[in-house]
């Protein structure tokens, strides 16, 4: 659902604010990640950090490469609605006077989640415009990737959207083969600066924080201490996020704790709805009282149960969880929307922000992304504004502690 280039800079920009910090705090994540528990979960292989791509090698050289590329964005761009005629202008790639959106979805179009968030944007973006509906394909494994997005590309489509760095690898090939169309990756922790793809990123560690704080704020009203991280199968991006989000917990509380469970097949996994709830199962009977969605087709499975058993849960990735009536008992959301996010970027595009071969980087920012609480306590509404105080003022003692967190995953260490 989220390489290297991305963290590096984060990394290196952390490291250096927290030497100007001043104390010796120690910068370590807060815990690793447990074994996993229980039958339903699958086990992490050896492989994992060599097969997820350009995300898992060494982070030092990529901090140069970045560095004069890359957009550091203080506060995101207005969502004002863009005139029909500057959209065409800027990307009617074969002169029929329209924009067609081709969308590439490594999950389920249908997700109510992180992947879907991308496709309604899509959607409802072309109907706005008159535009002709989008061209989806959905499900594209990182094997099939190339030839899926070679498929899209020649339907006549002017934008590509490329929803996640886990389909990114072909993107080299396919952006000098289909140089008129304009390739957007909402790619998460970032993939290599290609001459043909803009890319929005956003810093996984700094939205966990947030997430850490509200889920702890939310845990000590409870009287608990137990939680469960339920992910695909310990990828690094699901290990910076797990990291943080422990980190911004045990900011609430040093006893809190958050146990991580795969529950999905190697690579890229995130839809076995029958693992997660059998692991969601496992996890309250072990004592969990709140559980963390980090899921695509899975999400809602695991939402109804907790329901169903009076557990708190947070989804990953929507932005509109708290204004959802579909039986769900949402807790709140980690927000990296994949939609919000590409509707931002057309404006930073169209007003010439973020070209191809560029990189915009998201703030991590409340109203934007990060934490959501639904019905929030005035103790956790104002312990969540505080987190995101600290990431905005660029505190030199967490950045330090997300930076070494994001390092250590991203590094293999």
């Amino acid at each position: 659902m989220s390489s290297r280039k991305l963290s590096a800079l984060f990394v290196t920009t952390a490291l250096v604010l927290a030497a100007c910090g001043g104390d010796d705090d120690d910068a370590t994540p807060a815990t690793d990640a447990p074994e996993e528990t229980g039958e339903a979960t699958a086990e992490p292989t050896d492989e994992m950090t060599e097969d997820t791509g350009e995300m898992s090698e060494d982070t030092g050289e990529a901090t140069e490469e970045m560095s004069e590329e890359t957009t550091e964005a203080t506060t995101p761009p207005t969502t004002e609605a863009l005139a029909v005629d500057e959209l065409v202008a800027t990307f009617d790639a074969n002169g029929d006077g329209t924009v067609t959106i081709g969308v590439a979805a490594a999950g389920p179009r249908d997700d109510n989640g992180y992947y879907q968030s991308l496709v309604d944007f899509a959607e409802s973006f072309s109907a706005d415009n008159d535009f002709a509906p989008p061209i989806v394909r959905d499900n594209i494994g990182s094997e099939e990737a190339a030839q899926a997005m070679s498929d899209l590309a020649q339907q006549g489509v002017d934008i590509m959207f490329v929803g996640a760095s886990e389909i990114a690898e072909p993107l080299p090939d396919l952006t000098e083969a289909f140089p008129d169309i304009f390739w957007y990756c909402n790619c998460g922790a970032g993939f290599e600066e290609l001459p043909g793809l803009a890319q929005a990123t956003d810093w996984g560690a700094a939205i966990h924080y947030t997430a850490g704080v509200a889920m702890g704020s939310v845990m000590v009203a409870q009287g608990s201490t137990q939680s469960v991280f339920l992910g695909c199968c310990d990828l690094n991006f699901e290990r910076e996020a797990y990291n943080a989000t422990v980190a911004g917990m045990q900011s609430v509380d040093e006893s809190l704790t958050m146990e991580y469970v795969a529950t999905g097949d190697f690579p890229f996994d995130f839809d076995n709805s029958g693992n997660a709830t059998a692991a969601l199962t496992n996890a309250q009977s072990n004592g969990a009282t709140l559980a963390y969605a980090y899921l695509g087709g899975a999400l809602e499975p695991v939402g109804q149960l907790a329901t169903e058993q009076d557990l708190a849960v947070f989804a990953a990735g929507p932005a509109d969880i708290c204004e959802r009536d579909d039986g769900i008992a949402w807790t709140g959301s980690i927000v990296f929307d994949g939609g919000l996010y590409a509707a931002q970027a057309l404006r930073l595009i169209v007003d010439g922000e973020l070209t191809e071969g560029s990189t915009y980087q998201f703030p991590t920012e409340q109203g934007l992304n990060g934490a959501v609480l639904c019905d929030p306590s005035p103790e956790a509404e104002a312990a969540l504004a505080d987190a995101f105080g600290l990431l905005a003022a660029f505190d030199g003692d967490l950045m330090g502690q997300l930076g070494a967190i994001s390092g250590e995953a991203y590094s293999g260490g």
